[in-house]
């Protein structure tokens, strides 16, 4: 009779363990605007997917860049950093989940002792061997348990998030670089080609100063250019080493192991669609991120409401005592007990009162900083979408500003020869020349740039189908 009650009070536990205490988690509300301001009639070039499928930076269409984004994730110690944290929010949820199973230990020992005595008398000293079982099982009611696994799940996520976030980052931050390295190889191309001209100039200013056709002032005019322009050549190189030398700890080298070769820049810059506003919510892992750190804050709110209701706790023992351990686990030896416990705090001070509290302010905390992220995600977007679109319109006024400046040097040059301009008009033209060229390829720099933080702005492919469940 006694078994048949504690069964039946083993089953009612675990139907009222059906029902878990708080509020049971729903993604907070966010009215996304029906498109991006910036896009206006900015057509994004193809190919118009490479954020639906494999690397994103193959849009680049650029070996080398693949090569070295491909060692992001097996060598950038930041995101190596970020994927040990995700392990440990895995662990965190093996923990919470051993919560729903019983705990059984065994256990053995032996003591050497007498038991008191009378004044006088002497008693002699005996063995005393034990072993046994015990075991406790909590019966997850309140739903306590469950609410603790929700939240370690959620952390989990947000640790996720946080590795692609780190990841996508350092990609990011990678191609930048790049980027900016392979506008510095043009820089000095640029200055390299300056100089030669420069040079030609010297040269024909110092024959037409021998012959009497020029002044002693535009030989030195000349000289002066020339060495402003090689000095300029020098410094250009240490641009590019700082820029080679940041590449190389993105990619978990030292930067003494590490080169890129110099090749000639692109000229064209993929874009990609910005999509839809609502779509972002699902595309950037720090959205995700700040979201599933809500869902956690969420269940902590459950798991703090538990604390109000009693607690329910299964135990067990089977335990045997002898002097002897040939007798040791024989019937008259051995003590058992089993049956539950029910424990409930009376009186806490408002302990629980104050936990339940600060579980809800810190999940408003949460949702605040949610939108936040979210708010900061489409200014990105936006900021990114309105550079391209300016940078475009920008490019073909420099190019045509270039086409024109190369042609007046031509003609001041022979307008000089011909001994109708003075050499200041030279100067004039060849400055106007490199400026123009110079601005060009910051534009064409700045366009890359903004192409790489666009991407990087959407979520660079990545989905929140990816966090793990």
């Amino acid at each position: 009779m006694r078994g048949i009650r504690f069964c039946a009070a083993v089953s009612i536990a675990a139907l009222i363990a059906g029902c878990a205490v708080g509020p049971n988690y729903k993604r907070p509300e966010f009215n996304s605007a029906p498109g991006y301001k910036e896009v206006g009639d900015w057509k994004p070039s193809e190919p118009s997917d490479v954020l639906s499928r494999g690397p994103w930076w193959e849009i680049f269409k650029d070996d080398e860049l693949n090569a070295l984004e491909s060692q992001i994730n097996i060598s950038n110690e930041n995101v190596k950093a970020a994927a040990a944290a995700v392990d440990q929010a895995r662990a965190l949820v093996n923990q919470a989940r051993a919560g729903f199973w019983p705990t059984l230990a065994a256990n053995a020992g032996w003591a050497r002792g007498s038991e008191g005595a009378l004044p006088g008398l002497t008693t002699p000293t005996q063995n005393t061997n034990t072993a046994g079982v015990t075991g406790t099982w909590n019966i997850d009611i309140w739903g306590q348990i469950r609410r603790t696994v929700e939240g370690d799940v959620a952390s989990w996520q947000s640790s996720a998030a946080a590795l692609a976030a780190a990841q996508l980052s350092a990609q990011g931050l990678l191609a930048t670089d790049y980027f900016e390295l392979r506008a510095q190889d043009q820089l000095q191309k640029l200055l390299d080609d300056t100089v030669d001209a420069q040079k030609l100039s010297l040269k024909i200013t110092e024959s037409r100063y021998k012959y009497g056709v020029a002044a002693k002032a535009d030989v030195v005019s000349a000289e002066a250019q020339l060495l402003s322009s090689q000095a300029q050549q020098v410094n250009a190189g240490v641009q590019r080493a700082i820029l080679e030398h940041a590449l190389a700890v993105l990619v978990g080298k030292q930067p003494a192991a590490f080169s890129v070769t110099t090749v000639t820049m692109r000229t064209d810059v993929p874009t990609v669609p910005a999509g839809v506003p609502s779509a972002l919510l699902e595309r950037r892992p720090d959205v995700a991120e700040a979201e599933r750190r809500v869902a956690a804050a969420n269940a902590q709110i459950g798991v703090a409401t538990a604390a109000y209701f009693p607690s329910l706790t299964l135990s067990g023992s089977d335990q045997y005592t002898s002097t002897a351990w040939s007798t040791l686990f024989s019937l008259p030896n051995r003590i058992w007990s089993v049956g539950p416990t029910l424990a409930e705090t009376v009186i806490d001070g408002g302990l629980r009162r104050a936990q339940v509290a600060q579980a809800r302010a810190a999940y408003e905390a949460s949702v605040d900083n949610y939108r936040q992220t979210v708010l900061s995600g489409f200014e990105q977007v936006e900021d990114q979408i309105a550079t391209l679109r300016i940078l475009e319109q920008q490019a073909v006024i420099e190019e045509a500003a270039v086409n024109a400046a190369r042609e007046a040097e031509v003609l001041t040059l022979n307008q000089y020869k011909a001994g109708t301009v003075p050499y200041s008009s030279v100067i004039t033209a060849q400055t106007t020349q490199f400026t123009s060229e110079e601005t060009a390829l910051t534009v064409l720099s700045s366009r890359l740039q903004a192409s790489v933080a666009l991407i990087e702005a959407l979520g660079g492919g990545w989905t929140q189908a990816q966090l793990p469940q």
